[in-house]
């Protein structure tokens, strides 16, 4: 089915290798196809030139952010476009899904986004993967928040200015916390929407993933926090304690005694414990499995808290943040 109120925009940087693949795979299902680049040095431009998207080169002296490079390419949409599908570069549209979501905003005009299932195409890599590939199976149904991949009403957009080009992460839920604001819906269909690559492969790459989000946190909790629902301010304070006593611990072990250490144990316990009650579908999964997602859920406090302490210490400084990629 051709969409001929649709539009696609694409943002990445160096993804020439999923480009190649996701764009020619939806050929003729958009009226406009847009790729915004942010500096990439791998031909991702004229890969997605030859497959037929008009291509937007963000300006390199201003620092990038997925939310500027949304922008860029929402801003270049009149009106005769009703419909836009937003995705990220190293991710491929499942094109029966797309179908489903405009059919799903077309029958409910209270609902400015619609998202679906995103996959994990390389679960079996890293247990890293596949902490990714059950992270993205939320629940279908109304939702608070959605991801990148996104199908929104145009309209609903515009209304509230688009994505706001200075948050560096944590754009997405933000975006869905001022849409809500002003009444709209957000909807998880339950349908296959897009492959993602997020090619996690070391502890280093999982850090800056983990840190990146405690930004977010600081950040949408010191933007939205105020707000009736207290916008990320509980996950934020989890962070400021568990992260806190790690680091205070770790320096109470170094001056007075390293006996102090073993205050830490509570991380592991508190890991077990969320092991033994993960939520559906971890529940389903092996006890490896189970296990390496409680570590990961409570040990990612600790790069969460130094993510929250950045945002803090940029606000003092008043310094501009730049993005954290973890590939």
């Amino acid at each position: 089915m051709t969409n001929i109120r649709t539009a696609l925009v694409v943002i990445g940087r160096n993804e020439a290798r999923h480009l190649a693949i996701s764009l020619p795979a939806v050929e003729g299902k958009f009226e406009r196809m847009i790729y915004v680049d942010s500096g990439s040095t791998d031909g991702s431009r004229e890969i997605a030139a030859t497959a037929g998207a008009e291509v937007i080169e963000l300006d390199t002296s201003i620092p990038f952010t997925a939310a500027r490079a949304r922008n860029a390419g929402f801003d270049q949409l009149g009106a005769e476009i009703e419909f836009v599908q937003f995705i990220d570069g190293d991710c491929e549209l499942i094109p029966a899904y797309l179908d489903q979501a405009i059919g799903y905003l077309q029958e409910n005009t209270d609902t400015a986004m619609v998202c679906g299932r995103r996959l994990e195409r390389y679960p079996e890599r890293s247990i890293f993967n596949q902490l990714c590939h059950l992270e993205w199976n939320t629940p279908v149904g109304e939702t608070d928040y959605c991801g990148g991949d996104i199908t929104v009403r145009r309209d609903a957009l515009a209304q509230i200015g688009g994505y706001n080009p200075e948050l560096i992460a944590g754009e997405d839920p933000e975006i869905c916390v001022r849409l809500r604001r002003e009444g709209w819906k957000i909807y998880r269909i339950n349908e296959d929407m897009t492959w993602h690559d997020a090619n996690i492969t070391k502890l280093s790459q999982w850090w800056k993933r983990q840190q990146r989000t405690g930004h977010a946190f600081a950040e949408g909790s010191h933007l939205h926090g105020k707000s009736a629902e207290q916008h990320w301010v509980r996950e934020t304070r989890s962070n400021w304690f568990w992260g806190g006593l790690f680091f205070l611990t770790l320096a109470g072990a170094m001056v007075f005694s390293p006996w102090l250490l073993l205050v830490l144990l509570v991380f592991p316990l508190q890991a077990i414990r969320l092991a033994v009650n993960a939520p559906s579908p971890v529940n389903e999964q092996s006890a490896k499995v189970r296990l390496m997602y409680g570590l990961d859920c409570f040990f990612a406090k600790v790069p969460e808290f130094v993510g929250q302490l950045r945002f803090v210490i940029g606000r003092v400084l008043n310094k501009k943040q730049s993005i954290i990629e973890y590939k």
